[in-house]
């Protein structure tokens, strides 16, 4: 009988034991298209062609599923492409989609410029609010979509409260857990359905690697996900899921240190006289404080805070760091910095879901918490 592991043993040995021909303790990039097969239909470990199935690629699934708790993973060439497949394996043309009020610009582009052209609707509420999303619900709505935290104001939702609203409607919870990572949130274990990331930030770790992924727990449902991941063919490339499961190997010890980091500086933006409001829901004042800590391990290494002086303020606050690289992109070692207004979310300028633009959105690295504190600091005065 097997027995049960923990997190941090699932990550280094779920899906990768050593190559039963060379004993290589680190799975090989199978770095092929092709599969030579033993006569017509004789496939040699049910491999083909890599668009259907790469060992590389199925090492990382396999693990993705283990460490979210779920019955199958699908591995993307983007965290886009995997919500692409998602939405396009749930929904067909008519049907309705509720999605956060500040969510990921990317979404937003994605779900209001290519996926509306095909008959697809959605709705903007808080998903913060179980009763605003229940009372969004119309007979043709089949997903909700959640982030939690939320990208970029850190809001906080309810999973079981949502997977209840949702399965009331006959339809499905999707969270987008890029932000907390399967180790400090485990969506699929408190009744979403399912669970999507870009693997490019906290399960990559080392901005070294684009990729996304999906896991869900129904077989059935799982089997329409991997179809149209095989139907379109946005997969993750052998030496990309290579990359990640390497990244794989350090999240639990990685994301630890974010946490410690970042809690120490939302303690001192909370206390910096330009600062005037700070974004974490590890601190007590946090509206999603109280759900957060039932739901997650700890409260993560994204921070967002709101500057006195507007956007000159806060572009200014980002041109003067000099640990925090202002770039897009998060969930890496080193410590980045931006401004979503006219950064990662200018595609929601002029739309309900435009975002302060005196906000600053920090992704906290594993350097020492002094130092990034003391960069801040200057920055901001």
């Amino acid at each position: 009988m097997t027995q049960p592991r923990g997190f941090e043993t699932l990550a280094i040995h779920a899906g990768q034991e050593p190559d039963p021909v060379t004993g290589a303790v680190v799975p090989p990039i199978f770095q092929t298209s092709t599969f030579k097969q033993d006569g017509v239909g004789g496939l040699r470990g049910g491999y083909e062609y890599s668009r259907a199935g790469n060992p590389t690629r199925t090492a990382l699934e396999e693990c993705l599923a283990a460490l979210e708790a779920g019955t199958r993973a699908s591995a993307f060439a983007s965290g886009l492409a995997a919500e692409d497949c998602v939405i396009r394996a749930v929904c067909a043309l008519g049907d309705h989609v509720i999605i956060p009020d500040d969510a990921y610009g990317g979404s937003l582009r994605l779900l209001r410029m290519v996926l509306s052209r095909w008959g697809l609707t959605s709705t903007a509420v808080n998903v913060g609010d179980a009763d605003a999303v229940r009372a969004a619900i119309r007979p043709e709505t089949r997903l909700i979509w959640c982030e939690t935290p939320t990208n970029p104001l850190l809001g906080i939702a309810d999973i079981p409260a949502l997977a209840a609203v949702a399965h009331e409607a006959g339809a499905l919870l999707a969270v987008d857990n890029t932000f907390a990572s399967p180790y400090l949130q485990q969506p699929l274990t408190l009744g979403a359905d399912i669970v999507m990331h870009s693997t490019t930030k906290y399960i990559g770790g080392h901005s070294d690697v684009i990729g996304g992924a999906a896991v869900v727990r129904d077989e059935e449902l799982a089997e329409k996900v991997h179809f149209h991941q095989f139907a379109v063919g946005a997969i993750a490339g052998p030496f990309d899921a290579w990359l990640t499961l390497r990244g794989i190997k350090t999240l639990a010890v990685r994301m630890d240190r974010h946490c410690d980091n970042a809690e120490q500086i939302a303690d001192a933006l909370e206390e910096h006289p330009l600062v005037t409001r700070v974004l974490y829901p590890g601190l007590p004042g946090h509206p999603g404080h109280e759900i957060a800590s039932k739901q997650m391990r700890r409260f993560g290494g994204m921070i967002s805070f709101q500057v006195d002086g507007g956007e000159q303020a806060a572009t200014d606050v980002c041109g003067r760091t000099q640990l925090f690289t202002l770039a897009e992109s998060l969930g890496g070692v080193e410590s980045l910095i931006e401004h979503p207004a006219r950064m990662t979310h200018l595609s929601a300028k002029g739309t309900p879901q435009e975002v302060p633009d005196n906000l600053v959105r920090i992704s906290v690295g594993i350097e020492r918490a002094d130092d990034l504190i003391a960069d801040l600091v200057q920055a901001l005065n």
